[in-house]
């Protein structure tokens, strides 16, 4: 029999496991704003995190409203995007670090953005307007550091192809 059997609960568990995504995402802002080599960059990765606990808070708060505990549930993509990412900054010449770091932050944010899709569109079909509230700003957010990295990755790719 399956442990999920209502659309309710299944709402319960994509929430767990975007509580779980954002929480992973604030370890990995901590990491990879000290990789950072570009100023810029490092005080946008260190204002998403605020960013990022603000969703916390926002999820968390999203339980309540639903009169349930958090629970954490796995986050397959979040951990593999993490796994690559570690990876790719081990094989790259330091120089490169910003490079990786972008890419994988236009990668996570759009994985974010998703994951916010499915929950305002659930939350909306099941009339818990407070909390597409809630989703609808950490959705903004996740879009306006999607903007910012994909900005700064094409400013990058121009340095680079500039002759020296």
């Amino acid at each position: 029999m399956a442990k999920i059997e209502s659309p309710r609960e299944l709402f319960v568990h994509k929430l767990g496991a975007a509580l779980t995504m954002e929480e992973t995402i604030l370890r990995m802002l901590e990491e990879i704003a000290e990789k950072a080599k570009d100023p810029q960059l490092k005080q946008n990765l260190r204002q998403h995190l605020r960013e990022t606990q603000q969703q916390v808070h926002n999820l968390e708060r999203a339980f309540a409203a639903l009169g349930v505990e958090p629970e954490s549930q796995p986050t397959a993509t979040i951990e593999g995007l993490e796994r690559e990412g570690e990876q790719n900054l081990k094989d790259v010449d330091d120089s490169l670090n910003d490079a990786v770091i972008l890419a994988g932050v236009i990668e996570t944010e759009a994985h974010e953005i998703a994951v916010y899709d499915v929950l305002i569109t659930h939350a909306e079909g099941m009339g818990e307007e407070d909390i597409v509230a809630l989703f609808q700003e950490n959705l903004e957010q996740e879009q306006a550091t999607l903007k910012k990295a994909r900005d700064a990755t094409k400013k990058l790719a121009q340095r680079v192809g500039q002759p020296v």
